[in-house]
């Protein structure tokens, strides 16, 4: 009718957008790492997702915590963090821990991360690295306490990247979500933030 020259509010429309316009939708990709066995969790310029999932919502963390369900992300508002984050990360990781630490979670890291956080009062337990020969990461993640995996990488540390890979396959395996990303980090610790009553952490 509008193009026969009848307008829009002619024929009784005068909103310009309909209700469900002011919802807020958001496209999260999707991975199954555990299905392409041997691929690297870590994320780069390569295609890696197998596909798309959508939330909306009228709040912005609703919607963002429907579509990480949605992509297959474990969602869990407890538990423990497992991090090993490369030194020229540490700074910016930092707030993003601690923001997993009053929500009430338990904090484990390989011995670099794990001294940084402590010398900013984030209670930490001190994991050997695997290239130490130890097999506390894997029995850690193996055994269920692990929530999160947080590893970021030093392009120019083959034994840290080595370590990183293997933390990688062994979560994904275990089925433990995993970031490679701190901007990732932080949209789940938004989301977990509006969807969890805090936790105070007593420092014995």
């Amino acid at each position: 009718m509008v193009i026969l020259g009848k307008s829009l509010k002619e024929q009784g429309i005068f909103t310009l957008y309909p209700d469900e316009k002011n919802r807020w939708y958001v496209k999260v990709p999707a991975f199954s790492f555990s299905k392409l066995h041997g691929m690297d969790t870590y994320l780069s310029p390569e295609m890696k997702s197998t596909g798309e999932a959508i939330g909306y919502d009228n709040k912005l963390n609703r919607a963002l915590y429907k579509a990480l369900q949605a992509s297959g992300m474990h969602i869990l508002n407890y538990g423990t963090v497992l991090a090993t984050i490369a030194d020229k990360d540490k700074e910016e990781a930092l707030p993003l821990i601690r923001r997993f630490y009053e929500l009430g979670f338990n904090i484990e890291a390989t011995n670099g991360t794990a001294e940084f956080l402590k010398q900013h009062g984030i209670r930490t337990r001190v994991k050997k690295k695997l290239s130490e020969g130890s097999e506390e990461i894997f029995d850690s993640i193996r055994q269920g306490y692990v929530s999160y995996v947080i590893n970021t990488r030093d392009i120019n540390s083959d034994s840290s990247n080595t370590d990183g890979q293997v933390i990688r396959q062994c979560a994904v395996e275990n089925n433990v979500t995993v970031f490679t990303a701190l901007d990732t980090v932080r949209v789940l610790l938004d989301v977990l933030e509006e969807t969890t009553l805090c936790i105070s952490t007593i420092d014995a």
